[in-house]
């Protein structure tokens, strides 16, 4: 499995202005300066039973229709949220949301068709949501794929996993900044991994044009997540946007990504179902997103995970950052690309 590289000062970062006087247990990574009383690390056995009640709420998840997306889906909905699930696959969307409403009967909840490998499909979906709704209070960025044997293009002409993973969520996310400009507690919440501190921003590659190697391009992706998530908090609160960006990772959750990605008979899936029964369940992976998604004490600009076996499981906490992620001269030059390849510049 990945092993985290991680650098010596530790996860998050710059609770300048909050943190004094306080003693977090952690190094912070940035400037971050969040309308949160209580900047303490969270509670380590969290749950969706200390979740805060989310009615009224306007939820986006995109990857709702199975895994952890799913599980996000369906503790939101159980607490009261109004949630829209926005996947590919409109026949797994109604199956989900049947079993959403089975188990919450008065469930909320939606289907919007995106195809996040596809830059027109994300406007249509961007254009739909601003021109229906009120305001958008928390999205979720959760869809991924992993390390599809061969290399793939989306309809962009982006290599596969960098568009679904990171792409297009960096186009979604600043088409909806209007609609999260309009809530009283905005957040969004960017699912990265524990393989992002085994990437890189190859800038001289950035598509695995000349190289594809599949672990190395899904780590790749998850740390511009991470170098993404941080910068928008530093830019939420440059511009007073008052969204807080925050960052999670599930550790290692027993989902369909496997099967979907290198295959249940890889090498890499072939060993993963032998430990699986070491891993987390989807729904305990789901952590870390609804405490970022929900928690009143969420920090912006923080990076939550599992803090035991190497971050693979465990209980809540800081996540580590990745030393790579603290390259600010990388985040800047990764969101002047992004915006380039896009066609999308944030307000």
């Amino acid at each position: 499995m990945w092993n985290t590289t991680t650098s010596a000062t530790g996860p998050v970062g710059r609770l300048v202005k909050l943190a004094r006087g306080l003693t977090v247990g952690v190094t912070l990574l940035g400037a971050v300066s969040i309308e949160a009383a209580d900047t303490a690390a969270p509670k380590p056995q969290w749950s969706t039973r200390d979740m805060p009640s989310q009615d009224g709420r306007i939820i986006l998840v995109t990857g709702g229709t199975s895994g952890m997306g799913y599980e996000d889906a369906l503790a939101l909905a159980r607490a009261g949220a109004e949630v829209i699930i926005a996947a590919r696959n409109p026949e797994r969307g109604a199956e989900a949301i049947a079993r959403i409403r089975q188990a919450v009967p008065d469930a909320r909840v939606q289907f919007e068709s995106v195809d996040l490998a596809n830059l027109s499909s994300v406007r249509e979906l961007a254009q739909k949501l601003n021109q229906r709704l009120p305001r958008l209070d928390v999205l979720i960025n959760n869809a991924a794929i992993m390390a599809p044997p061969e290399r793939g293009t989306s309809a962009d002409g982006f290599e596969m996993q960098l568009a679904t993973n990171y792409l297009g969520h960096f186009a979604l996310t600043g088409l909806l900044v209007p609609l999260l400009r309009q809530s009283q507690d905005a957040r969004v919440v960017s699912l990265s991994s524990i393989a992002a501190g085994r990437g890189a921003m190859n800038f001289d590659d950035l598509q695995s044009e000349q190289a594809y190697q599949p672990y190395a391009a899904y780590a790749q992706s998850k740390l511009a997540i991470l170098h993404w998530a941080f910068a928008l908090q530093r830019r939420s609160e440059a511009e007073g946007w008052g969204i807080r960006s925050i960052a999670a990772h599930p550790g290692v959750a027993v989902t369909e990504l496997i099967a979907r990605g290198p295959g249940l008979n890889s090498e890499f899936g072939q060993r993963w179902a032998e430990d699986r029964d070491k891993y987390h369940s989807a729904a305990q992976g789901a952590l870390p997103t609804l405490y970022a998604a929900t928690a009143r004490e969420a920090v912006g600009g923080a990076y939550y995970g599992p803090v035991g076996d190497e971050e693979k499981r465990g209980p809540l906490g800081f996540a580590k950052v990745p030393a790579a992620a603290t390259r600010t001269a990388d985040a800047d030059r990764l969101w002047t690309l992004s915006e380039r390849l896009t066609g999308v510049s944030y307000p």
